[in-house]
């Protein structure tokens, strides 16, 4: 039966989610359940197409990626795939409406990475455009249940939300990116003479993001609130963490939070979500 097929692909889709990230694992719980599947399916994409441009030293990125690309494009069009991961997510384009335009942006952002090493604005924000917030919007199909008038509006909010996660993503694997793939995300910085101030103007951009972000978030439905929040205050924590070290220490080592500490940003976010008080 296909409906036994589609359960395993969904699982696959988990199983990945919870093997690669443990933090967004920890958001995804605190969803309501109906939406667990979606948004992991969401994930297992994404993370797919990204560990073929930034983990698969080995083999050819790029014939890897065209490849994935085009079985990306079969399963949408063909409403299955023999790759258990393709098919839990074309299940959910399909069921939740998301674009191809969103598809497609995200694989082009991806694509940047197997040639692109040193961005330049205009490149940083193409890059972030396609591989944050998009992201966004398509968990954003999900969070609002099909409602097209709440899907606009809070579009610009939830692209805000991916920006704000991914430069933060960016901060916190700049030594890994720099050191050992060779990338600069940040324009117009020299990581070798990497400065305080510098890194507090990126801060500052940081910043600006989370609190436009905070007001999409209070306006979810009550079904996405807590778990989007939950992610909201794990990278906020991450963020601050990261403020309060000097430039040169996070050249270092890649800064995480604890998974006790997790638990209890968890914690906080259900009762808070419970109470009606994000």
């Amino acid at each position: 039966m296909k409906e036994i097929f589609d359960e395993v692909s969904n699982r696959c889709s988990e199983i990945a989610t919870k093997s690669y990230s443990t933090s967004f694992s920890f958001g995804i719980k605190t969803l309501d359940k109906k939406l667990h599947s979606p948004i992991y399916n969401i994930y297992g994409f994404v993370r797919f197409a990204d560990e073929i441009v930034d983990t698969f030293h080995n083999y050819d990125k790029k014939k890897l990626f065209y490849h994935f690309k085009q079985e990306t494009i079969n399963a949408i069009q063909d409403e299955i795939s023999l790759n258990p991961i393709l098919n839990s997510f074309q299940k959910t384009v399909h069921q939740y409406n998301i674009e191809w335009e969103l598809i497609d942006t995200f694989l082009k952002s991806m694509e940047m990475d197997l040639e692109q090493k040193v961005y330049d604005k205009e490149k940083y924000k193409q890059y972030i455009l396609g591989s944050a917030e998009v992201v966004g919007l398509m968990c954003l199909r999900v969070f609002v249940l099909g409602n097209e008038k709440k899907y606009k509006k809070l579009k610009p909010y939830a692209m805000t939300l991916g920006s704000a996660f991914q430069k933060i993503n960016f901060l916190r694997d700049i030594n890994n990116d720099f050191q050992h793939l060779g990338r600069t995300y940040f324009p117009e910085i020299d990581l070798n003479t990497f400065s305080q101030k510098e890194k507090k103007k990126i801060e500052n951009d940081i910043e600006n993001d989370f609190q436009k972000a905070l007001k999409g978030i209070q306006q979810l439905p009550i079904t996405s609130k807590g778990g989007v929040y939950l992610a909201y205050i794990y990278y906020y924590s991450l963020f601050k963490k990261i403020k309060t070290l000097p430039a040169s220490k996070i050249l270092e080592k890649r800064i995480r939070i604890s998974n006790f500490y997790k638990l209890f940003l968890m914690v906080q976010s259900k009762i808070k979500n419970k109470l009606n008080i994000i």
